[in-house]
């Protein structure tokens, strides 16, 4: 019996894989990393929207700056604060609710730059 060699098909069939020593190099499936900047420098925006939510308003707040963890607790915080439900999509947090007055007045009280609404 032959061994099978390696034919073009095949390796076509591992896809974009490289191999490589150089340990400088960055790993393609690793998420970038924003780098957080200081809550005094953070310019949050807010805007309502009732489109696509069967009438009911929801305020979004976004242009945050930082990491998806960082993100999510923020949300959680605004959530726990407002005692609302809400979520974070696309790098933006979504309160259910007309909270815009409160959640302005939070995030300028703990140091953030708010606009809109």
């Amino acid at each position: 019996m032959s061994k099978k060699k390696n034919s073009i098909e095949d390796l076509k069939q591992l896809g974009s894989i490289v191999f490589s020593t150089n340990r400088e190099l960055p790993l393609g499936n690793q998420p970038e990393q924003t780098p957080s900047l200081h809550k005094s420098r953070q310019v949050l925006k807010l805007r309502r929207e009732v489109k696509h939510r069967a009438g009911k308003p929801v305020t979004i707040v976004y242009g945050y700056l930082g990491t998806a963890a960082e993100l999510e607790t923020l949300a959680k915080w605004l959530k726990t604060k407002c005692g609302v439900g809400g979520s974070v999509k696309d790098n933006e947090i979504i309160l259910q609710g007309e909270v815009a007055e409160k959640v302005r007045k939070l995030l300028s009280e703990d140091g953030y730059i708010v606009k809109g609404i």
